[in-house]
């Protein structure tokens, strides 16, 4: 099992934590399954940046991003050099340290459909 290490949030994690995760999981998944609900308003299908994840450590043993995904990192609300969709990168054997920003673009929510 790989170790995640969720820095503080506000409100999805205020003490921060310590997670295993499956090698070939999505961080997303791991998040969801340990009880950190991350924001995933597209459903995990790479259509959107609610899930959005700055990878403070880690984050080269991540496999790359594709198009897509970069496409859609370019809208997201404090993009940083590190980050990535949380639903598509996929935890390998090396243990993460991984930011939620403190916002997130979520227009379904706003209701900006």
């Amino acid at each position: 099992m790989t170790q995640i290490v969720v820095l503080p949030h506000v409100e999805l994690c205020p003490e921060g934590a310590v997670i295993e995760a499956q090698p070939g999981t999505s961080i997303c998944d791991s998040l969801l399954e340990n009880g950190i609900e991350i924001e995933h308003a597209c459903d995990k299908q790479c259509a959107c940046t609610t899930c959005h994840v700055i990878v403070r450590e880690g984050y080269d043993s991540l496999p790359p991003a594709e198009e897509d995904e970069e496409d859609l990192l370019d809208k997201a609300w404090g993009l940083e050099p590190n980050s990535r969709l949380s639903c598509q990168a996929i935890v390998q054997n090396t243990d993460l340290v991984i930011e939620i920003p403190k916002y997130s673009i979520n227009l379904a929510k706003e209701g900006k459909r």
